[in-house]
């Protein structure tokens, strides 16, 4: 499995999840100009861009390169800000916007596609940029 393909089970998975949890998912790999936002998914109050982070990994294992949603970056989170407001501009909605990162973990012991958890950072990028885990809403996924 190529690590395209790899990114787009993981995409499935958030994706299932969010319905589990009463979104509504209103896109998948959505370009708003250059840009790319994973999903974009709405409840009854928010409307919601979500990057999502694939990795094989155990939940909450010690790794040298950070949690997944570390790899989302100072340009990644900027990228994702100008994306949904361009969104919004295009798109009225009269829902809360919302920027959440969803970290997807797989097996690291099976070449087999196995999810063991899903964490789901809700508001986490702000328009300041920075990584907030103050809205953190951790589900056991299985």
């Amino acid at each position: 499995m190529n690590t395209r393909e790899f990114g787009k089970l993981g995409e499935d998975s958030a994706s299932e999840y969010l319905v589990s949890q009463g979104y509504h998912i209103l896109g998948r790999n959505v370009f708003v100009g250059h840009r790319e936002i994973d999903i974009i998914a709405e409840n009854e109050k928010c409307i919601v861009f979500a990057e999502v982070k694939t990795r094989r990994q155990a939940p909450d294992s010690n790794t040298m390169f950070g949690t997944p949603a570390t790899a989302v970056d100072a340009k990644k989170k900027q990228n994702l800000i100008s994306a949904a407001e361009e969104y919004i501009k295009k798109n009225s909605s009269d829902k809360i916007p919302r920027i959440d990162i969803i970290e997807v973990y797989v097996s690291p012991f099976t070449e087999e596609y196995k999810v063991l958890d899903i964490r789901h950072y809700e508001n986490t990028v702000r328009k300041s940029g920075k990584f907030s885990r103050d809205k953190y809403k951790y589900d056991n996924y299985n």
